[in-house]
């Protein structure tokens, strides 16, 4: 068998461009990585575009579980992914005090509720007590819309 020999002047350059390479594509996908959200571009909403809460209604009593109903004009509903012109999906905040960044993909949390399917209505189990709920309408990538289509944040009493 055959021993092949790289002279140790040839290798350590070999090997000084293999790291410099290395350390270039390194950099360049750590930038890559760091695009800020301000470069995510946010859909543009439909003119005149509303969106609402059927039901429960603001200051309503209700047994958990209880059924939301989501209403929209002025656009359609399409699931996360499908890239329609004026259309969206639902997101129902639930006791979110603060609003969420608008310029970024929404967070799934349990207070920020995610419809990808295109559904208009959930069924919600809640804690006895007072609670708030909003909709806010997002993009296929889960962006809330520019600008955005919220509706009123209602207050409910679970008993």
């Amino acid at each position: 068998m055959a021993a092949f020999v790289i002279p140790s002047t040839v290798s350590g350059e070999i090997m000084k461009s293999l790291f410099s390479g290395a350390v270039v594509a390194s950099v360049l996908l750590s930038a890559s990585m760091l695009v800020s959200a301000a470069d995510i571009p946010r859909t543009a909403s439909a003119a005149g575009a509303e969106v609402y809460i059927i039901s429960p209604k603001d200051g309503e009593t209700v047994t958990s579980p209880f059924k939301v109903q989501f209403g929209l004009k002025g656009m359609g509903v399409a699931p996360a992914g499908v890239d329609v012109p004026e259309t969206g999906h639902h997101h129902l905040l639930i006791d979110v005090k603060d609003q969420p960044a608008m310029d970024a993909p929404l967070p799934m949390t349990d207070n920020i509720r995610h419809f990808g399917k295109g559904q208009t209505e959930t069924e919600v189990n809640l804690p006895p007590g007072q609670h708030t709920l909003q909709l806010l309408v997002g993009d296929k990538s889960h962006i809330p819309l520019n600008p955005s289509v919220e509706s009123k944040k209602i207050t409910i009493n679970v008993k």
